[in-house]
């Protein structure tokens, strides 16, 4: 195995901290041809699919491969924006702010923003985190509920990295934050956002990604962390149990996944006389494809199609200052115990160079 050579040390210098802020990911423009490319990368992850590598992956370079990225893209070129893509966009967004939250507590922490799938992968993001003299590397994945498919992964895609490297850092994951009372409410302040301008609907319907059900026999914790995100929200807003819906979205192939599924609630709710539902995923703390175009373009289509007057969708979290400041909470709590606050003393920084002269370095 060959390890890869080290950025040069910095003598004398103090240790630094990095955080990588980890996405999903997006593929680089809203054409078939990169929708394969990132497609396949994602569709490959046997955390995403667990189906046997030999069966599967013949389906999704001779079938899924061939049709899904031509529809993908058009659904993609529906939310382009003039910056990109907009998971990208408030991906960035969110770790300027952060980093930004962190300095104004007194924190030296370098952020930096990574993709699970597409570009700038982890491997990338960790690479620059050590080139900063990062040697204490928190990863917070912008997941709130933990998932094998999505968290899992992001842990994947890291000790992948480590295998590499020569010196391994000293690492911190955050695997869920459901429950943060910085993020739920956070979350509360968008809704009552949202309906101090749009006034308030009959229905408050929460929509999760879906993933399939054998999941959660399996032990993974997600649909439970849905439940009580939902949950402590609904108490957080004073709301009933009757006036908040639970949902997932996004399903894909013909196994059973979790219940109930959006688009079909939101026909129910129409045909049940429901005329105004407003929609929010607390799941996603970016926009993007799922939310812009699946839950307010189709969605919506299906409920008002179906009989209903009026569907409001909520924004995701996105820079949101309430946010910014629960996933600096977050990031804190998780960094107890490192320095991250000291400066560099430059006496102290020149005997070490002095030090290490005498050793034979090179300074």
């Amino acid at each position: 195995m060959t390890l890869r050579p080290e950025p040069p040390h910095r003598h004398g210098e103090d240790e630094r901290v990095g955080l990588l802020l980890v996405n999903l990911g997006t593929p680089t423009e809203p054409t078939p041809a990169a929708l394969r490319r990132y497609l396949a990368e994602f569709l490959s992850d046997p955390r995403v699919v667990e189906i046997p590598r030999i069966l599967w992956l013949p389906i999704l370079y001779g079938i899924v491969l061939s049709a899904r990225p031509a529809k993908s893209a058009a659904k993609y070129a529906t939310i382009w924006t003039p910056e990109g893509s907009p998971l990208a966009v408030w991906s960035d967004r969110q770790a300027v702010g952060l980093s930004q939250a962190l300095q104004a507590r007194g924190h030296r922490v370098q952020v930096r923003v990574a993709m699970r799938y597409g570009e700038p992968s982890v491997a990338r993001g960790l690479d620059a985190l050590r080139a900063e003299g990062a040697t204490r590397v928190l990863v917070l994945p912008l997941y709130p509920q933990y998932a094998g498919a999505t968290t899992g992964s992001v842990a994947d895609a890291v000790m992948k990295w480590t295998a590499g490297a020569r010196r391994i850092p000293e690492f911190r994951f955050v695997n869920e934050y459901h429950d943060d009372a910085g993020y739920v409410g956070a979350l509360a302040e968008r809704v009552r956002t949202h309906w101090r301008e749009h006034g308030q609907g009959e229905k408050l319907l929460l929509s999760f990604h879906g993933v399939p059900h054998r999941t959660l026999l399996l032990g993974d914790p997600y649909y439970c962390q849905c439940h009580k995100t939902a949950r402590l929200l609904r108490e957080r807003l004073e709301l009933t149990p009757e006036q908040v819906v639970v949902t997932f979205q996004s399903r894909f192939g013909n196994a059973k996944w979790l219940e109930p599924y959006t688009e079909p609630t939101l026909r129910q709710l129409a045909a049940d006389g429901v005329r105004r539902v407003d929609v929010m995923c607390p799941g996603f703390v970016s926009d993007c494809l799922e939310t812009l175009e699946e839950i307010n373009e189709e969605a919506r289509h299906t409920f008002l199609a179906c009989g209903g007057e009026r569907f409001e969708y909520i924004p995701c979290l996105n820079d949101q200052g309430a946010w910014i400041e629960a996933l600096a909470s977050i990031a804190e709590r998780h960094m107890a115990g490192w320095e991250t606050r000291a400066l560099p003393d430059a006496q102290e920084t020149a005997q070490r160079r002095q030090r290490a002269a005498a050793l034979g370095a090179t300074i």
